[in-house]
């Protein structure tokens, strides 16, 4: 089976996942991963999907907009190419959360940090609520830092650039940082 990746946006309301997927499921696709979510009140979803050789993306696209168009619902579809993975190098799982002061710039900055590592971000999730008070302004990066960089520059760097942001930040492998946050 091919691989297809799936981006669907538009006004949230209930029903948006069992039309997807009946969709998908009447077309004989199976879904291998979802990342859904809400941002205000806007619906954002990323769905990788297998699906029969012979059914065209044209084919998925076209039966997701029809079953999509009352829900005023947009679809984005296209082939997943597959790294292969030997071609990945290894990398160490991070977790950054930083709280502060909201003002724009914020994500710049830390993202701009983070990359001029090669770190790559594999997640971000950030909610701005305004005003000084950190814990209505929090952004939390999973991040993958690869094994040959100076762990300790970054860190530094990052701890640097919060300070001038007016930002806490913690910086904490992902093991540790589910240990502690374990409910």
């Amino acid at each position: 089976m091919d691989k297809v990746i799936i981006s669907v946006l538009g006004p949230d309301k209930p029903g948006i996942l069992a039309a997807i997927s009946k969709s998908l499921f009447s077309q004989n696709c199976n879904i291998e991963n979802v990342s859904q979510t809400s941002l205000q009140s806007e619906f954002a979803g990323i769905f990788i999907i297998s699906k029969p050789k012979e059914l065209s993306t044209d084919k998925i696209k076209s039966h997701l907009n029809k079953t999509l168009a009352p829900l005023d619902l947009h679809v984005h579809v296209k082939n997943l190419e597959l790294k292969d993975k030997d071609s990945i190098p290894p990398a160490e799982p991070f977790i950054i959360t930083t709280g502060g002061p909201d003002r724009k710039g914020l994500v710049a900055e830390i993202t701009a940090v983070i990359a001029s590592y090669g770190v790559n971000i594999s997640n971000l999730q950030a909610v701005f609520k305004g005003g000084a008070d950190p814990k209505d302004n929090i952004m939390i990066y999973e991040v993958d830092v690869p094994a040959d960089i100076d762990q300790q520059a970054l860190c530094g760097d990052l701890r640097g650039t919060a300070d001038r942001l007016g930002l806490k930040i913690s910086i904490q492998h992902r093991n540790i940082f589910e240990a502690i946050n374990r409910i």
